[in-house]
């Protein structure tokens, strides 16, 4: 795993990186780092009004708020860091030309400044989780080391796209399309426990276990939203999921390094 151990050995250069990334993103910004969790909140108030009071979908799963919240905080750093991971070779083409250097910080630096925004949301979450949940809150913070394996599934899938996107410059495309219904087919909105599919189980073990987001988004919001451990399965499948995420996204650049300066 020489390509992740490299972020200790440059650990400088990382720093410089992710603070050039941070400063791009809130330059000329009054509000600065506050964005990352205004937009969030307009997200998750949206959501809330649309499907909790609209569609009264709020009546079927409790603390449905905090529930929405928590699916949000998991699909927007995955999504985001997604997005502009897959672009981040491309948009440091010149940079990435010029100097001889370890490539792979260049993703991994994008999701780091995306991950700002998700502990920020995490912070806020666990705050909310205390006050609403006060039965779980020996259990909220087993929050923090699930969702640190969540980072590192992140990671992984984003210096993959981040690899075939110098390749095949459609992916980032297809990513974005693919995003959308991604999202809906995700249980961010609704919850599994609540659909009424009877008859069609294998289409909700499909939804379930094939969406290699679901069990892992589960995993974080329990100790949040429910104040529970996850599901054993959830844990496995999240730690799992982060293990083969990283090794894949590690091969791919292996493969791909000494082509991406040629490729840009």
């Amino acid at each position: 795993m020489a390509v992740y151990t490299d972020l200790v050995r440059y650990r400088e250069l990382f720093g410089n990186l992710f603070r050039r990334d941070f400063h791009a993103k809130y330059r000329g910004s009054a509000l600065g780092l506050l964005w990352s969790v205004v937009n969030p909140l307009a997200l998750m108030a949206v959501y809330l009004v649309v499907f909790g009071v609209l569609f009264h979908r709020s009546s079927s799963i409790p603390h449905y708020p905090l529930y929405l919240l928590a699916g949000l905080a998991c699909w927007i750093f995955f999504a985001t860091s997604l997005q502009t991971g897959a672009r981040s070779l491309v948009d440091n083409a010149d940079l990435v030309k010029k100097v001889r250097f370890p490539r792979q910080l260049v993703p991994i630096s994008v999701v780091a400044t995306q991950l700002v925004t998700f502990g920020v949301m995490l912070a806020i979450l666990i705050v909310l989780s205390l006050i609403f949940v006060p039965a779980g809150r020996a259990m909220v913070w087993l929050a923090l080391p699930l969702a640190a394996l969540f980072v590192c599934l992140v990671v992984g899938v984003s210096l993959l796209v981040a690899c075939l996107n110098v390749l095949f410059r459609d992916v980032e495309h297809i990513l974005g399309a693919a995003l959308f219904p991604w999202f809906f087919i995700t249980p961010i909105l609704w919850s599994f426990e609540t659909l009424d599919l009877q008859g069609h189980q294998k289409l909700i073990d499909v939804l379930r276990w094939g969406n290699f987001i679901a069990p892992p988004i589960y995993a974080v919001r329990a100790p949040l939203w429910a104040g529970q451990a996850p599901r054993v399965a959830d844990v496995i499948y999240l730690a799992v999921a982060a293990v083969v995420a990283l090794g894949a996204g590690a091969w791919v650049f292996s493969r791909v390094d000494d082509r991406i300066a040629v490729e840009l």
